[in-house]
């Protein structure tokens, strides 16, 4: 086929051989955005101020086996060797500085919950918190507040997953539920919706440590997180639990101790609706 197309265009006159135009070409869209993109490639002004490119972090620390009060240590790191979010600056400084600094973290993408902490006076993920190069204050870092502290940054949950294992956060199904022969249990779309916003919780524990009321009645208010946690399974249609579960947080301190300031909706991480469920 190629030798017929070069043999015709061959046999036609110069003249009109001379007109032919080569085929257009059409840049895709990321060719497009390529082309507008410098690659790094800015004015020396730019290029020297990066090439100091630190970034301080003020981190809580405290040690049980060493005698001594808590103290805030600085860790200056630098910005153009480390990823962009401050659990990468936290394990930068574990690996290079300190091996000593203590904290949290696994799945390094939102959804383990590991390494929930206070970042500039704000609960949230390490993980999700991007670091703010332009700001040149330093970052503060302490543990999710009004918990014991096992060490630095690693808060003592305990009495977090002893509440949530007393909502019974299993599905507890009923001899007349809907089920599949040898699968699961069957449910409407309609209601399946209704947990959306609920089951995406990854108990981290962020808007439990916001919530005033659970900094004061931390041993009897069972607070955001869990509360969410046990509407999860009382919206279920699935489970035959229902009101066996309402009664179970019926309590002037279990439950109404919110006060519906939804301070835990602002600070989850995951942009969920606690104080809706509650």
């Amino acid at each position: 086929m190629l030798s017929r197309v070069s043999s015709s265009v061959s046999r036609l006159p110069v003249s009109r051989v001379a007109v032919l135009a080569p085929a257009a070409r059409f840049s895709s869209p990321a060719e497009d955005a390529a082309k507008k993109m410098t690659f790094g490639v800015k004015s020396a002004t730019v290029s020297a101020a990066k090439a100091n490119n630190t970034k301080q972090f003020k981190i809580y620390r405290w040690n049980p086996d060493q005698k001594g009060e808590p103290k805030m240590q600085t860790y200056s790191v630098d910005m153009n060797n480390c990823g962009p979010m401050v659990l990468d600056a936290l394990i930068k400084i574990k690996n290079e500085q300190d091996p000593t600094l203590t904290f949290r973290r696994s799945c390094r993408e939102g959804i383990c919950g590991s390494c929930a902490m206070n970042i500039n006076g704000r609960n949230t993920l390490a993980c999700l918190c991007r670091i703010d190069t332009e700001d040149a204050k330093a970052v503060p870092i302490y543990p999710l507040p009004h918990m014991s502290v096992v060490k630095d940054l690693v808060p003592d949950m305990s009495t977090f997953y002893a509440q949530y294992k007393s909502i019974q956060p299993w599905l507890q199904a009923g001899p007349n539920s809907k089920k599949a022969p040898g699968a699961e249990y069957l449910q409407t779309k309609e209601d399946r919706a209704k947990l959306d916003g609920m089951y995406e919780c990854i108990l981290c524990a962020c808007c439990s440590t916001s919530c005033p009321s659970y900094w004061w009645n931390g041993d009897k208010y069972l607070g955001p997180a869990v509360l969410m946690a046990a509407y999860r399974w009382i919206a279920d249609s699935r489970d035959a639990q229902t009101a066996a579960r309402l009664a179970a947080v019926d309590d002037s301190f279990k439950l109404y101790r919110c006060k519906t300031i939804m301070n835990c909706t602002n600070a989850c991480p995951k942009h969920l609706n606690p104080g809706q469920a509650i």
